[in-house]
C-alpha cells in the first residue's frame, strides 16, 4: 500500500452543470470530496448519470440503426418470398391454362372429324338410297312410293290385358284419362286401331303400330279417345267407310303433336320461325302436319306402308284437311258449311261426309267440357295456366293480348261460361242432328 503522502495525479474533469460547461481540476481527490463534502457526491452522481446516459444513448442509436437495417432486410426477403410465390402461381395458371387449350384444341379436332365422318356416311347413303326430300325438320319424308318391310325389333312398352270393363268405358265420354299411366293409354290406344278393324283393313303391321305409337312418347290420348267413344255412339261405323274412320282415328291421334304452347295468334304476332315458314296461315295447324308425316315416313313407323301410294295419297290429303280444321281461326267457316248441309246430310256425299269429319275432329279437340266435371277440371286448369303463360309473354314483349287469357281480367268461371255457351253447345247440337238420322 503507498504512504499517506503518496497522492493522486492532478486530474480536469468537465462538467454540465445547469445547461453550462464548467472545467473541475482534482488534485487530491480525498480532500476534495472532504472540501465540497455533500456537494460533492452531487456533482459527481451526475457526472456519472451523464456518462451512462450518453453511453446508453449510443447503444440505443446503435440499436435503432440495426434494428432499421434488419427490418429493411426482413422486407427484401419477404417481397422475394412473394415475387417467387406469385411467379410459382402463375407459372401453375398458365400451365392449366395451356392443357385446357389443348384439351379444347382436341376436341375441336374430334368434332371436325365427326362432321366429316357423318357427312361421308349421308353422302354414301344418299348414293346407295337415291335422293331424299331436304328438311330442316327433325325428319325428313320418302318419296319412293315403296312398300318398306318394317324392323322385327318389338318396342319396349308393356303390353296390357284390358278388362271388358275398361273395353267399354272407352266407348263413353265418362272415361278418365287421368287414372291411366302412359303406357296403358298406348294399349288402350293400340286397342281402339285393332277393334275398329284398321289394322286389318289397312294391312298394318302390329308390330309398325306400337312403334308408332311409341313416337308419340308424351302424346295426351284424350281426344283420340273422345273420336273413338264418338264413332261408337253416333254408330259412324254403319255410317261411314273404313278409310273415313281411319282418316278419323288418325288425325285425331295427330292433331296436336310438337305444340309449342303459344296459339297463332302468338305465333303471328310475335313473327315467329314457324309463323314465316308457314306464312301466317295456321302455323300451327300445319306444323303438327308436318312432323305427323315426318313420323309416318320413318320405315320402322309407317303403318300406311302396305297400301297403294292413290290410296295413300287420298288418306294423306284428308288427314291434313282434318288437321288443319281444328284451327279455331276457321271455326265459324266450317260450322256454318256443316250447318248448310246437316238437314238434307247424305252420307253418300263426299262433301258432305268430308264436312262431317272436320266437325268431328272438332268436337274432339274441345270435348273436354263434355266430360264429368272431375276429368274436365284438371284440363281447365292446365289450358288457362297456358293462356296466362302466354299472355304473360305477350305483355312483356308488347304484343297485343286477347282478354279471355289475361290474368288480370279473367277467371276460370268467366272463361268457361262464353266458350261453352257460344262455341261448344251449338256445335254439338248441330253433330247430334246428324247422330239421329
Amino acid at each position: 500500500m503507498g504512504s499517506s503522502s503518496s497522492s493522486y495525479a492532478p486530474k480536469t474533469v468537465y462538467l454540465d452543470v445547469d445547461g453550462k460547461v464548467q472545467r473541475v481540476s482534482v488534485s487530491e481527490g480525498l480532500m476534495f470530496f472532504t472540501a465540497v463534502s455533500g456537494g460533492l457526491a452531487g456533482v459527481m452522481t451526475i457526472c456519472h448519470h451523464s456518462y451512462l446516459s450518453a453511453e446508453k444513448e449510443q447503444c440505443s442509436n446503435k440499436e435503432d440503426m440495426f434494428q432499421n437495417v434488419l427490418s429493411q432486410v426482413a422486407e427484401q426477403f419477404s417481397r422475394a418470398f412473394r415475387i417467387n410465390e406469385l411467379k410459382t402461381e402463375v407459372t401453375n395458371r398458365l400451365a392449366m391454362l395451356e392443357k385446357r387449350v389443348e384439351l379444347e384444341g382436341l376436341k375441336v379436332v374430334e368434332i371436325e372429324k365427326c362432321k366429316n365422318d357423318l357427312k361421308k356416311l349421308r353422302d354414301e347413303m344418299t348414293s346407295r338410297g337415291g335422293a331424299r326430300v331436304n328438311c330442316n325438320c327433325k325428319y325428313n319424308f320418302t318419296d319412293d312410293g315403296k312398300k318398306l318391310s318394317p324392323r322385327r325389333d318389338v318396342p319396349s312398352y308393356p303390353k296390357y290385358t284390358l278388362s271388358q270393363e275398361t273395353i267399354e268405358a272407352l266407348k263413353k265420354p265418362t272415361f278418365d284419362v287421368w287414372h291411366w299411366e302412359h303406357n296403358e293409354m298406348l294399349s288402350c290406344l293400340e286397342y281402339m286401331y285393332h277393334d275398329l278393324g284398321l289394322v286389318k283393313e289397312f294391312n298394318m303391321n302390329p308390330i309398325t303400330l306400337k312403334r308408332w305409337l311409341v313416337r308419340f312418347n308424351q302424346l295426351c290420348t284424350n281426344d283420340d279417345q273422345m273420336m273413338y267413344g264418338m264413332i261408337h255412339l253416333c254408330n259412324l261405323q254403319e255410317k261411314l267407310t273404313m278409310t273415313d274412320m281411319c282418316i278419323l282415328m288418325t288425325a285425331a291421334v295427330c292433331h296436336d303433336l310438337d305444340h309449342p304452347g303459344y296459339n297463332n295468334t302468338y305465333q303471328i304476332n310475335a313473327r315467329t320461325e314457324l309463323a314465316v315458314r308457314y306464312n301466317d296461315i295456321s302455323p300451327l295447324e300445319n306444323h303438327h302436319c308436318a312432323v305427323a308425316f315426318q313420323i309416318l315416313a320413318m320405315p320402322e313407323c309407317n303403318i300406311f306402308a302396305n297400301i297403294e301410294p292413290e290410296s295413300f295419297k287420298q288418306v294423306r290429303q284428308a288427314i291434313i284437311t282434318l288437321i288443319l280444321a281444328t284451327d279455331m281461326a276457321r271455326h265459324g267457316e266450317i260450322l256454318d258449311s256443316f250447318r248448310q248441309k246437316v238437314d238434307n246430310f247424305d252420307f253418300t256425299n263426299e262433301e258432305h261426309v268430308k264436312c262431317l269429319k272436320m266437325v268431328l275432329i272438332k268436337c274432339c279437340d274441345i270435348s273436354n267440357e263434355v266430360r264429368p266435371t272431375e276429368v274436365a277440371e284438371p284440363w281447365v286448369d292446365c289450358l288457362l295456366e297456358e293462356y296466362f303463360m302466354q299472355s304473360d309473354r305477350e305483355k312483356s314483349e308488347g304484343l297485343p293480348v286477347a282478354p279471355f287469357m289475361d290474368r288480370d281480367k279473367v277467371t276460370k268461371p268467366t272463361a268457361q261460361i262464353g266458350f261453352i255457351k257460344f262455341v261448344l253447345i251449338p256445335m254439338f247440337e248441330t253433330v247430334m242432328k246428324v247422330s239421329e238420322l
